[in-house]
């Protein structure tokens, strides 16, 4: 694609600049943020055995608090993506942190149920904000390189959601409620780095409003785009029921198995954790190499061979099985990303949100469902079946060669 014409003192940005610049400053920026954004994200559900015991909740009222959360965090990204795809708001990013710092500080000084529902509904309003503006400044600053922008931008999330119930345990836990509210220091500089950003933002958007017409037309018609796009989503369905199981029940799965400590438990679960962010890592600059489309084949159905073993280890085994497992199947969000907004030019908002909210929804859904089979069939059991979702892969079959027809 051709380079547009800078703004007077500034380098333009089209799909690939003149030099095929990445702006790695700016990538850096909201990866930096992403880490803010969803370790405070995470402080909620770090918080549930103080909050259940503090205002006698019952598990009922918990489930409440997560569906307020995942409702607001996970459906409302592709609204706001939509919206913001028509009419661009480059400082909405400094506002979405807001509505996160008001969360965190509700939470800290909240007196009734009632006050913590407000502030879970906020706290997953900042994400519905964050996540598909931050995948389009991610795209802007990609210089072309998109799979690696893409990569950069979401790593910063997986640190994000491992560091914070590890802050919550050190912390929060030991000095109370109250102490949450130290926390809105960090949404405070993520402010800060986002008003910048969006500033960086608002100088580029005439070079990003002049690529619109080149943008416009799909690279496949829209029955291909249609059937893709279901597709993507089926994948994103196995990727995040499977990581449930891993995420969420990993450390009882190995207690209730191998009977080792909760402190062992935990480091297995941080092992895993850290071959996640390895994958998000090289997910996306390796789809910019290779293509997309075989990325996610074998990141996904990739999978199969570990996960159809690992029920049937030992612990030796289950903790390298887990290593690859985690690192296959986290390239694949990078590449779906990326591979959905080549298939729906000019609406990098909307699907952004459709998958962030999409994933996000799955992983909170496949948690609640795996739980309540758990306590019918048993944990091990629930590998045992979860072992097959990435089958589901087999579907990437069906998506169009949309690399290939764009030449």
């Amino acid at each position: 694609m051709a380079a547009e014409t800078a703004l007077p003192g500034r380098e333009a940005l089209p799909e690939k600049s003149t030099g095929g610049q990445t702006a790695f400053a700016i990538l850096l920026a909201i990866s930096f943020c992403h880490l803010l954004n969803d370790m405070m994200q995470s402080l909620l559900p770090a918080l549930y055995p103080m909050l259940k015991s503090s205002y006698a909740l019952s598990f009922g009222q918990v489930g409440l608090l997560t569906f307020t959360y995942q409702i607001t965090a996970s459906l409302l990204q592709p609204v706001i993506g939509s919206y913001t795809d028509r009419t661009p708001r480059p400082y909405s990013l400094a506002v979405g942190m807001g509505f996160t710092l008001v969360g965190l500080l509700l939470l800290s000084l909240a007196s009734s149920y009632l006050l913590l529902l407000l502030a879970a509904m906020l706290i997953g309003t900042g994400s519905s904000v964050f996540h598909p503006e931050s995948s389009r400044v991610a795209r802007m600053a990609s210089g072309g390189q998109h799979g690696l922008a893409q990569s950069i931008f979401q790593v910063g999330g997986n640190v994000g959601s491992a560091v914070g119930p590890l802050l919550a345990a050190f912390i929060v836990l030991p000095h109370g409620q109250l102490s949450v509210a130290w926390f809105s220091l960090a949404a405070m500089l993520g402010m800060f780095v986002l008003f910048n950003v969006g500033s960086w933002y608002k100088a580029h958007s005439a070079a990003r409003a002049k690529r619109r017409h080149t943008e416009a037309v799909a690279p496949v018609s829209p029955g291909q785009v249609r059937v893709a796009i279901a597709v993507l989503l089926a994948l994103i369905f196995s990727k995040y029921f499977y990581l449930a199981s891993l995420t969420s029940y990993y450390t009882f799965y190995l207690i209730n198995r191998f009977h080792v400590s909760v402190q062992s438990a935990q480091l297995h679960l941080f092992l895993f954790l850290a071959a996640v962010a390895f994958g998000t890592i090289v997910g996306g600059p390796l789809g910019d190499r290779v293509g997309r489309k075989y990325i996610i084949w074998v990141s996904i159905l990739g999978v199969l061979p570990f996960s159809l073993l690992l029920p049937h280890a030992n612990l030796f085994w289950t903790t390298v099985l887990t290593v690859p497992i985690g690192v296959i199947l986290a390239s694949a969000f990078p590449a779906i990303v990326v591979y959905a907004q080549e298939l729906m030019p000019g609406r990098t908002g909307t699907v952004a949100g459709l998958f962030f909210g999409f994933a996000f929804g799955m992983g909170g859904i496949g948690a609640a469902v795996l739980g309540k089979l758990a306590d019918t069939v048993g944990i091990t059991a629930v590998y045992d079946m979860c072992a097959f979702l990435p089958l589901i892969g087999l579907l990437a079959a069906l998506l169009p060669e949309v690399e290939r027809r764009k030449g």
